[in-house]
């Protein structure tokens, strides 16, 4: 019933996910109603011009298509327990992310699989997985698309930080308020003008300006190395210059919004094989306490 559900959205008509999955239009309607049954509520407004999903319906679409990848990944599982990945993946990450983090995984996942081949494409923006051909995407975000299936990697934390020699020069700021008085090295799309903390169990926003944006972390660590300023910087990419001293942190007291490290696909009937294990080795290797973040939380 919820394979029926889906399709019908997909194909936009019950006509349409009858003859695709060669079932009659009565056993089709019977699916749907059924599953409204179960649910408890109506899921879609049917009339002879339009199809459009009720508030339940939206609610209950994301869930049902986690539902039928879970049962294709156990079928998958039972089927094929002896097969090594083979085949080409598609791979959406940050530039960031990308060069600190992913590379040295991906590296080490076609060590163990050589029959696979990466192609990891790094891009500072959010891509449309279907019309791309991106087989996985890295996000990190507490807010995903809810049509695609996304499974946790781990935690993306922030740190407030500088050089000495900046320090020295302005000054070293001792309550987030005075960040406002500050050179602040700003991303363009994420907390561009208003930096967010959690200070005692109380949440505060920061305003914060400065002659510095960009788009990607990685050009905000360099001018931030260069001493232009103070920088929230994600720790898979700072970790190496806190622990070195190139950068020194600032507010401990004060912790930056977290995110979800994510890794996103669309839905599918039956998950690739490859696909499956590279989630599975991801979400092995980035656990909930990642190691780039020992010795700073």
């Amino acid at each position: 019933a919820m394979r029926v559900f889906v399709t019908v959205v997909d194909l936009g008509s019950q006509s349409a996910a009858a003859d695709h999955l060669q079932l009659s239009r009565p056993v089709v309607s019977r699916y749907l109603a059924e599953l409204e049954e179960w649910v408890g509520a109506r899921l879609m407004q049917r009339t002879t011009r339009k199809l459009s999903l009720t508030a339940a319906g939206q609610e209950t679409l994301p869930r049902c298509r986690q539902l039928l990848d879970l049962a294709g990944d156990l079928q998958a599982a039972v089927q094929q327990p002896q097969d090594s990945p083979k085949g080409a993946l598609r791979i959406s990450v940050s530039t960031s992310f990308g060069q600190a983090q992913l590379a040295d995984a991906v590296a080490e996942y076609v060590r163990r699989y050589p029959g696979v081949k990466v192609e990891l494409q790094m891009l500072d923006r959010t891509v449309n997985l279907v019309d791309e051909r991106i087989d996985l995407a890295i996000r990190t975000s507490n807010d995903l698309d809810p049509n695609l299936i996304a499974r946790r990697l781990t935690v993306c934390r922030s740190v407030i930080c500088a050089t000495p020699a900046y320090l020295r020069e302005h000054g070293t700021p001792h309550r987030v308020e005075e960040l406002s008085q500050h050179n602040c090295l700003t991303h363009a799309y994420f907390g561009h003008s208003l930096w967010h903390f959690e200070v005692g169990g109380q949440q505060i926003a920061v305003p914060v300006q400065g002659n510095i944006s960009a788009n990607e972390v990685m050009t905000l660590q360099n001018a931030t190395l260069a001493g232009a300023g103070i920088a929230m910087l994600p720790t898979y990419q700072a970790a190496t210059a806190l622990r070195s001293g190139a950068l020194v942190r600032l507010l401990p007291q004060a912790r930056p919004r977290e995110l979800n490290l994510n890794a996103v696909y669309t839905s599918r009937k039956h998950m690739p094989a490859t696909l499956r294990s590279m989630l599975d080795f991801l979400v092995q290797r980035f656990k909930d306490e990642p190691e780039w973040d020992r010795d700073l939380y």
